[in-house]
C-alpha cells in the first residue's frame, strides 16, 4: 500500500511505552507522522521524505553497552530533530555531551523554567511550565553549540537546543496528557521549526483515498466484510464512493452479537446504500465453541469458523479479485514494520486471514495509516451517522469472549439481557458518551441468593467502565452509585439465571479491558 503523500515527521522509537502518543498528537496538528523502530532500515524511513525526526524516550541508558543508537542518517540529513527523554539524552551522547544517573530519580509532576523564551520553540509558552518528567539519567555536560532552554528543581537541564542547527531536547513527556502544554509545543516543533503544512485532515485523506482506490480497482470487483464496527464501515464508505456498485459488502450474523446488534448492522449499513449480503451462522459458531472454556482456543475456533463461513460466500459471491479491509495503524505498527503483515491472523471478523490459496485477494487498506479517533474523523466527513462513529469497541470475537466459561445459547442469552440493561441505564443517565466501554460480563460462578423467600443458586454478572485516551492503558469510571444500584436491580429482577451482580474497579494494567 502506497504511503499517504503529506509532509511528514519520522518518530523514531526506542521502546517508550508513549511511542504511539507521539504520533498522533503531530496528526493533531494536522501534520502527517509515521513510527518506525530505532534500528529500520533506513531506505524504508527516509523513503518518506521527512521534514524532521522525533527521538522517543526508552529505559535504557545511552551509557551502557547495548543501548539503542542514533541512526547517522538522522544528523546527516540536516533535518530538524527534537530527541524526547532517552532521545533527548541521546541526541547529547552522539554530539559529545555527557550523560549519566541523576542524583535524584524525577517522576511525576515537575515545574520547568523556560530560559530561552523568544526560541521558536517556547515563544509564548508559560514560564514555569508543568510538565510530566520520567527519567532516572540526565544530560550532564552540553554537546557543542548546543544551551540550556528550560530547568527544573532536579533537572538543571530540562530542556536544551542548538537553534542554528534546529536540534532540540526535553527531558520530560510532551506528548502525554499530564504535560497540558506539551501538544502546543510539538506542534510548534512540526510547523514552524519543520515547515510541515497541515494537510493531514480528513477532506484531504478522503480524497487521496478514493482517488487511489479508484484508480487501483478499475473496472475489478470488491469484497468488503463488515462488521458494523467503525474500521469496517468508513472502509466499506470509502470503497463505496471509488467504485459504487462494485462493490459487495458481507456481513456474518456469528450469534456472538449484542441483543438486537445484527438487524442494527444490516438496517445501519442499507441506510447509508452500502450493497450488503447477511449471513447467519450462529448454530455453526456455537458448534464450534462447543464444551470450549478455554479464551485463546476459543478465539482460534471462532477464526477457524469465520474463515469457513466467509469462504463459502465470497466463493458463491464471487468472483473478486480484491479484499478490503478495516485494518488500523496500531495493527500495522504490531507487525513490527509499517509494510509488513501479519499472515494467517485475525484480528477482528473484519480482518481476514488464513484464506485459501483459490481465494488470493490483493489487499485494499484505505485506513492503515490512520489511528481510531482518525478513522471516525475521517467517517464523520463522509457523513456518517453519529451513533454509528460513536459505537464502542467490540471484541472480535464478540460475546464468546465476555462469557466466561463455555458458550451456549442460554448463557448468551442471559448475557445479552443483562448488558442491554447496562446500555440502556448508562444511555437514560446520560453517562453512555462519558465512558469509551461498558459491558456485562457473565462469570461461569454460582452463588446463593435468596429470591420471593426461596433459595436460589445462579449466575454471577460483573460490570465493566472504563475510561481511556488510547485503549493501552484506561481507568475503572467511578459510576455514581444509583446507577449502579439501577442496573443490578434490573438485573437480578429481568435476567433469569443472575442473583449476583459484581463492579470491576480494576485498571488497565494490571488488568485487561476485556476479562479474557
Amino acid at each position: 500500500m502506497i504511503r499517504p503523500n503529506h509532509d511528514a515527521l519520522v518518530v523514531l522509537d526506542f521502546g517508550s511505552q508513549y511511542a504511539q502518543l507521539i504520533v498522533r498528537r503531530i496528526r493533531e496538528s494536522g501534520v502527517y507522522a509515521e513510527l518506525f523502530p530505532w534500528d529500520a532500515d533506513p531506505e524504508e524511513v527516509l523513503a518518506l521524505r521527512p521534514k524532521g525526526f522525533i527521538l522517543s524516550g526508552g529505559p535504557a541508558s545511552v551509557y551502557e553497552a547495548g543501548a539503542p543508537t542514533l541512526p547517522t542518517y538522522v544528523l546527516e540529513s540536516g533535518r530538524p530533530v527534537l530527541g524526547i527523554c532517552y532521545g533527548m539524552q541521546l541526541l547529547a551522547h552522539a554530539l559529545g555531551g555527557r550523560v549519566a544517573p541523576a542524583p535524584a530519580r524525577e517522576y511525576g509532576r515537575a515545574e520547568i523554567e523556560i530560559l530561552t523564551p523568544a526560541d521558536p520553540l517556547w515563544h509564548g509558552l508559560p514560564s514555569p511550565m508543568t510538565v510530566w518528567m520520567s527519567h532516572g539519567d540526565r544530560v550532564e555536560a552540553l554537546p557543542p553549540g548546543f544551551r540550556a532552554m528550560a530547568r527544573s528543581p532536579n533537572a538543571p537541564l530540562a530542556a536544551i537546543g542548538d537553534p542554528e542547527r534546529r536540534l532540540y531536547g526535553v527531558q520530560f513527556h510532551p506528548e502525554v496528557a499530564h504535560t497540558p502544554l506539551g501538544r502546543e509545543l510539538l506542534r510548534r516543533f512540526a510547523l514552524d521549526l519543520c515547515g510541515c503544512r497541515p494537510t493531514w485532515i480528513p477532506p484531504a485523506i478522503a480524497e487521496e483515498q478514493i482517488a487511489r482506490i479508484r484508480e487501483r480497482v478499475g473496472g475489478e470487483r470488491v469484497l468488503c466484510a463488515v462488521s458494523g464496527g467503525v474500521d469496517s464501515t468508513v472502509t466499506a464508505a470509502l470503497v463505496h464512493r471509488a467504485v459504487g456498485d462494485r462493490l459487495t459488502c458481507l456481513f456474518v450474523d456469528t450469534g456472538l452479537l449484542r441483543q438486537g446488534e445484527a438487524e442494527a448492522v444490516v438496517r445501519a449499513l442499507r441506510g447509508l446504500g452500502l450493497p450488503i449480503v447477511a449471513v447467519h451462522a450462529a448454530e455453526t459458531f456455537l458448534e464450534a465453541l462447543r464444551g470450549i472454556t478455554d479464551p485463546e482456543e476459543k478465539r482460534v475456533r471462532i477464526g477457524h469458523a469465520f474463515i469457513a463461513v466467509f469462504t463459502e460466500h465470497a466463493r458463491r459471491l464471487g468472483p473478486f479479485r480484491f479484499l478490503a479491509q478495516g485494518t488500523l495503524y496500531p495493527d500495522v505498527i504490531e507487525s513490527r514494520g509499517p509494510e509488513r503483515r501479519a499472515a494467517a491472523r485475525i484480528k477482528t471478523h473484519h480482518n481476514v486471514g488464513g484464506l485459501p490459496p483459490d481465494l488470493s485477494f490483493e489487499l485494499i487498506e484505505p485506513l492503515r495509516y490512520l489511528f481510531k479517533d482518525e478513522a471516525r474523523a475521517l467517517g464523520a466527513h463522509l457523513g456518517l451517522p453519529a451513533e454509528l462513529l460513536r459505537r464502542q469497541p467490540f471484541p472480535g470475537p464478540g460475546l464468546a469472549v465476555r462469557c466466561v466459561g463455555e458458550v451456549t445459547w442460554e448463557r448468551l442469552e442471559r448475557l445479552r439481557a443483562a448488558d442491554a440493561i447496562v446500555q440502556e441505564e448508562l444511555a437514560h443517565s446520560g453517562w453512555a458518551d462519558r465512558v469509551a466501554q461498558a459491558f456485562a460480563v457473565l462469570l461461569p460462578v454460582r452463588s446463593v441468593g435468596v429470591m420471593g423467600d426461596a433459595r436460589t443458586y445462579e449466575e454471577v454478572v460483573a460490570i465493566r467502565a472504563v475510561a481511556t485516551e488510547d485503549f493501552m492503558t484506561a481507568s475503572w469510571v467511578p459510576l455514581p452509585h444509583e446507577i449502579l444500584d439501577r442496573i443490578a436491580t434490573r438485573i437480578v429482577n429481568e435476567v433469569p439465571g443472575v442473583n449476583r451482580v459484581l463492579y470491576d474497579i480494576t485498571h488497565k494494567p494490571p488488568a485487561t479491558i476485556e476479562w479474557e
